[in-house]
């Protein structure tokens, strides 16, 4: 299928890898032009250059802290009219919310919510004078099913989720859509760090934590970021005018419910 996005630009955040990654190398596989962001400069160069030798599209790389205000100018000066927006960002630290300070949750807020909508609230008015917009927030299951030890992840993200299906309603008649991914367990750097994270709380090994994670899975696997990429790129394409708002869950089964 034709997602009807070649020539559009896309401005991808926490592109360097994982879920990111997954997301910019699907749009560039058709034919979007893309500005990546990350905060290591050696890595997000790398993924840079694998995106543009197997695609053949123009790739930017912008290292910095997105959640800044410098960082977000630095951005925005370099893309300041994106058609696609996907943000992402790494999730704040693990653990009882007894130990968190109100510096955690600032730090969890500003990356995981408040960044997101100041990017949004940069781009979207521009979209909505082109009659053309997507954006995509990769947020997490833990909106749809909270994880105890991921408190502060519940919290700014159901936040972003909270803003979001206000906005989203708003903007679609611009042929804007506002949409959120929340990923399940996917196979990245951000799975094998609560591995470890449970590993030396309960003392089992990576390899017995791993195997009770993804046998719960009915899926009996964890998820792979080209797949991931694959659904956002669909709802960035001309195809998809009339989804928004909506919390794409994607992980496998493990969500028990019916709605």
């Amino acid at each position: 299928m034709d997602l009807g996005i070649r020539g559009k630009t896309a401005l991808v955040c926490g592109a360097s890898r994982g879920l990111g990654y997954g997301c910019a190398e699907a749009l560039a596989a058709e034919g979007v032009t893309l500005t990546l962001v990350a905060r290591r400069a050696d890595v997000l160069e790398a993924a840079a250059e694998r995106i543009r030798k197997a695609h053949g599209v123009e790739v930017v790389a912008i290292a910095v802290d997105i959640t800044t205000p410098e960082g977000r100018a630095q951005v925005l000066s370099a893309c300041p009219q994106p058609d696609i927006l996907v943000t992402n960002a790494a999730g704040p630290k693990q653990g009882d919310f007894r130990g968190w300070s109100r510096e955690d949750w600032i730090a969890a807020l500003d990356a995981n919510m408040l960044t997101p909508i100041e990017l949004i609230k940069a781009t979207v008015d521009g979209m909505i004078a082109r009659g053309f917009g997507r954006i995509v927030n990769i947020t997490s299951s833990a909106v749809k099913a909270p994880i105890d030890s991921l408190g502060l992840s519940n919290g700014a993200r159901s936040g972003l989720t909270g803003f979001v299906a206000g906005l989203a309603r708003r903007t679609v008649t611009h042929n804007v859509t506002i949409n959120n991914l929340l990923p399940g367990a996917f196979d990245t750097d951000r799975l094998a760090a609560i591995f470890s994270s449970a590993s030396q709380a309960t003392g089992k090994s990576l390899d017995e934590i791993g195997e009770k994670r993804r046998n719960a899975i009915p899926a009996k696997r964890f998820g792979t970021p080209q797949e991931f990429g694959a659904a956002c790129a669909f709802l960035c394409s001309a195809h998809a005018g009339y989804i928004t708002g909506q919390n794409l869950l994607i992980d496998g089964g493990a969500y028990p419910g019916t709605f």
